[in-house]
């Protein structure tokens, strides 16, 4: 064949759609987006606590459960659902589990049992399982190589939304009652829309940005390297959404109780908390993608230790400054976390995210049901002190080996 034949050969032939160079900022700020207006829904249940206590007389132990209904289905299906799209890609599967969301919400507006409101909570759990290791997977993607930047852009959009929710059940769910809840149905039809585009761009450009990525893959660690990185990022995992769990579900009962604050005012201080954790996520990534995520995770942990183990002590005024710094300096280490473990397992982006945001939910959601039976028993003011030694756990850090991102 003649080089001119060669060349009218190739220009006759399909060329790929290529994705777009760098990070694609629109594709990576929709998807915060939507997760901000998932978890803003996630939100919404713990808010709503003391309005279901009283309503439906509960008590700690059964708020826990609840908790613990929507978190575990969450975290039970998430690492599976990340296993098998690696393998068999579901772009679909986005919007179709905010449908599931959806559904959820309904039920929760309608519930007029405690064991629908179990249900409720369950089907929420299934939506959320769905979302995450796809949506975390497209803003990889779409990161351009700052992966650590694109996570923390895609996990701060969440953390905004757990802000905002408090926000918004305070007033709108609080003051009209259960059946209020339904106006929530709106913000899951908007996340359906926005990830039906989402899915769509996917379909343009994220194979083939997945094909890019792949053509270089960076070195993981050896299995016995893989085990040891994945026990101490459970010990991470535990330390961390344990406390955490101690603010987004009994933060409120914990002012209520220490300060006699009213219910509106303990979820205005809720809100400071989770926005400051939204602020904290944001600067994590980029501080990672800079000076590793190893480095990131000692300062998160060691760094919260002091304000953690002074909570307790402190009056109204100090107990709102503590908890900013700790919703700041504590929130920098998630997104750390899955960029580590992304880069340990190259190739099971969606296994590990699943993996990541499964173990997330899972210890939250055990933690919620474990803190609410500690709490009936001896205090919620007890439960808080306990819970400050828990950011020293943070030591095992020194465990963590270094990926193959680490070393290059």
């Amino acid at each position: 064949m003649s080089l001119a034949t060669a060349s009218m050969a190739a220009q006759t032939q399909p060329q790929p759609h290529l994705p777009p160079a760098g990070f694609a900022y629109r594709i990576v700020g929709a998807a915060a987006f939507a997760h901000l207006l998932n978890d803003l829904i996630q939100a919404l249940l713990p808010s709503i606590y003391p309005m279901l206590k009283t309503d439906f007389a509960l008590s700690f132990a059964q708020i826990g459960w609840i908790a613990l209904a929507y978190q575990i289905t969450a975290s039970l299906l998430q690492p599976w659902i990340g296993l098998y799209t690696d393998k068999h890609p579901k772009p679909y599967l986005l919007p179709a589990g905010m449908a599931v969301t959806l559904l959820g919400i309904a039920l929760l507006a309608s519930a007029g049992s405690y064991a629908m409101l179990l249900l409720a909570a369950c089907v929420v759990g299934v939506g959320s399982a769905t979302f995450h290791p796809e949506a975390s997977r497209v803003a990889r993607l779409a990161s351009g190589g700052r992966f650590g930047t694109a996570q923390s852009t895609f996990q701060v959009g969440g953390n905004t939304g757990s802000a905002i929710g408090p926000l918004l059940a305070a007033a709108i769910v609080v003051p009209f009652g259960q059946k209020a809840i339904a106006w929530f149905m709106l913000v899951a039809l908007l996340a359906i829309w926005v990830l039906w585009r989402i899915t769509g761009w996917t379909l343009r450009h994220g194979r083939a940005q997945a094909r890019s990525m792949a053509r270089e893959p960076a070195p993981g660690l050896a299995r016995p390297q893989v085990i040891r990185a994945m026990v101490v990022i459970a010990i991470l995992m535990f330390a961390k959404f344990v406390y955490i769990s101690a603010f987004t579900n009994y933060f409120t009962f914990y002012l209520i109780e220490r300060f006699g604050t009213t219910v509106r005012e303990s979820q205005l201080y809720l809100f400071v908390f989770l926005a400051a954790v939204a602020l904290g996520t944001f600067a994590g990534g980029p501080v990672g993608d800079r000076i590793g995520r190893k480095a990131v995770i000692w300062v998160s942990f060691l760094g919260v230790a002091p304000f953690a183990l002074a909570l307790p002590h402190a009056n109204l005024f100090w107990t709102a400054v503590l908890a900013v710094a700790i919703g700041l300096v504590m929130s920098s280490a998630f997104a750390a976390l899955v960029v580590y473990a992304q880069e340990a397992v190259p190739g099971r982006v969606g296994m590990v995210s699943g993996i990541m945001f499964g173990l997330m939910f899972g210890i939250a959601g055990m933690a919620a049901a474990g803190l609410g039976q500690l709490a009936d028993q001896h205090g919620i003011t007890w439960v808080y002190a306990q819970c400050a030694y828990l950011p020293l756990l943070g030591l095992v850090t020194a465990l963590l080996p270094r990926t193959g991102a680490a070393r290059r």
